[in-house]
């Protein structure tokens, strides 16, 4: 038996993507053992969003080089797509570099090489959509894979170039692979992708895809990942009323400048923005809106950027998640004038992110009284600890709730730190 590991950097689309490759391998008889341990396979699969990002991604597989020595090392993923040429001068003690578009097909290379066959990972199939539903996973969601690539172009943005033009997965496979995990045991789906709002196959479009998914049987519910404020419309919104869909959205405001987003060549105002946010709230007040935003980008005045603050303030996000603007080398705004200097990306970095500690302990601090349907990723010491519909972490004691399980829990406290839990006292165990 062979022992193999995997490292994964960035978006939850690679998470997925790892998800299934480590599925795979484990029902063909691998051993998955953690990072640290040894290992006779290493896949380390790449982030190349930000230098940030490329950084990590070198610094992983510098870890993997000295730590797995006579391992054969797989690096993969965006940072493969961007900077392959670079990375094979690089880093010589990597096996093989596998793009995005062959990286499904990643156990058949590896376990090729076992067999004594040899083959290029640009002689595998390529195909953006062929991962096998993940049995076993990282983590206690399951993550579905709905759509790859992007076709926006934002100025500041390497992924159309690392995924490619937007490509929409067929609704009987994506229904097919639900269906599979919920018979797996799962509890929840995780729709991902890079735009999934984008979504459209043979005419069904991304609310009508939600619609089919709520309606397919199962004790299960929905999460939507990562979604651009554009490419939906009424709908979706009428959909949060189902039970299974919760209430929650990872929206992507980046900025709160219109002449900002201008330059960003966002798909948006403001105004419209906003328009979404109100929306939502005026039919579902708790809603968990959490949001991306980008400090430093060229050409944002302490004004743009006051304005981002006071939306922020306004909305009142759940969390934010705040990258200082990184020069992509082949992006529109990589060839923009006044680009804003690294200590003053560090200054307002900081300030975004003080406020998304105080506007997510705030948020979270306005659901004491409320239920929460939590499902269960861990008890210890008898705490139990998930996450509620809302995307907020919970924990409560338990002598009778199992993992995996969801229980209705009424939150009566929060934790005093910068990422507080939510307390709470079961109501009942759902047993489901």
């Amino acid at each position: 038996m062979k022992n193999i590991t995997f490292k994964t950097l960035g978006c939850r689309l690679n998470q997925y993507e790892t998800d299934a490759l480590a599925s795979q391998f484990d029902k063909k008889g691998y051993n998955i053992v953690d990072f640290d341990k040894e290992a006779d396979v290493v896949v380390i699969n790449t982030c190349t969003v930000t230098n940030q990002s490329d950084s990590k991604s070198n610094q992983a597989i510098n870890q993997a080089s000295k730590k797995h020595k006579n391992a054969m090392l797989v690096v993969t993923g965006c940072m493969v797509n961007n900077h392959r040429e670079n990375l094979e001068k690089a880093q010589p003690n990597v096996t093989w570099f596998v793009d995005n578009e062959h990286k499904s097909s990643i156990f058949s290379l590896v376990d090729g090489h076992y067999k004594g066959e040899v083959t290029h990972p640009n002689h595998l199939d390529s195909n953006l959509f062929n991962y096998q539903p993940a049995e076993k996973t990282f983590h206690t969601r399951s993550m579905i894979k709905i759509q790859d690539g992007c076709n926006n172009y934002c100025s500041f943005c390497i992924i159309p170039k690392v995924r490619g033009k937007a490509t929409s997965r067929s609704v009987d496979e994506i229904i097919e692979n639900i269906k599979q995990v919920i018979d797996f045991g799962y509890k929840e789906i995780v729709l991902t992708g890079v735009n999934i709002g984008r979504y459209n196959f043979e005419g069904t479009n991304f609310e009508d895809l939600i619609e089919l998914i709520l309606n397919t049987p199962g004790d299960f519910r929905v999460r939507i990942s990562s979604i651009e404020p554009e490419g939906f419309g009424d709908k979706l919104f009428d959909l949060f009323s189902h039970p299974k869909l919760t209430p929650h959205l990872h929206l992507c405001l980046q900025s709160a400048s219109d002449s900002i987003l201008l330059k960003m060549r966002r798909m948006y105002t403001l105004i419209e923005f906003k328009e979404i946010i109100n929306k939502v709230r005026n039919r579902y007040p708790d809603f968990n809106f959490t949001t991306d935003i980008i400090v430093g980008f060229p050409n944002e005045t302490e004004d743009d950027f006051r304005q981002t603050i006071k939306t922020s303030k306004d909305i009142g996000f759940g969390h934010i998640h705040t990258f200082k603007y990184s020069v992509r080398k082949g992006t529109k705004a990589e060839r923009m004038d006044n680009q804003i200097t690294e200590i003053e990306k560090t200054r307002r970095s900081e300030i975004i992110r003080q406020l998304a500690v105080d506007e997510k302990q705030k948020y979270r601090r306005q659901m004491i009284g409320k239920e929460q349907t939590v499902l269960v990723e861990k008890i210890k010491n008898g705490l139990a600890q998930g996450y509620g519909e809302n995307y907020i972490p919970v924990k409560f004691p338990t002598q009778n709730t199992s993992v995996n399980q969801f229980a209705n829990v009424t939150l009566t406290g929060i934790e005093q730190n910068e990422d507080p839990w939510l307390l709470g006292q079961i109501n009942q165990s759902l047993n489901h």
